[in-house]
């Protein structure tokens, strides 16, 4: 529990939410160009598109993308474990301490939503 009575304890808890937020964004995304990035080396060396599912960068993709889904999971839980162990004063007055996990929590279930599209 802090003892600093300061509302700028929460500033950085959230803070370094939104840093791990873009760091899931980040593995999303990049999961998904190497996903792709297979794709686009069989058409161009065969000319015929197989099914995807088959190539190693399919997986290694798809494993960035859960990657970066847990990370925004761990990291909304992670964030409510500080705030519930900080005391009133240290949250300002009708502060939203719920936006920060509630937009981790929606990148985690887009990219889930991402993964299943991709793999159907």
């Amino acid at each position: 529990m802090s003892e600093l009575n300061d509302p700028r304890v929460f500033f950085a808890a959230e803070r370094t939410l939104l840093a791990w937020n873009r760091t899931a964004l980040a593995l999303i995304a990049f999961g998904f160009v190497v996903e792709r990035s297979g794709l686009l080396l069989r058409l161009l060396r065969n000319g015929v598109e197989d099914l995807p599912a088959g190539h190693v960068s399919f997986w290694v993709g798809m494993g960035f993308i859960f990657l970066g889904c847990a990370t925004a999971c761990w990291s909304a839980w992670q964030f409510r474990r500080v705030a519930r162990s900080l005391k009133p004063v240290e949250i300002p007055e009708g502060y939203s301490v719920n936006a920060g996990p509630a937009v981790n929590l929606t990148v985690a279930i887009l990219g889930l939503a991402l993964t299943l599209y991709l793999l159907l």
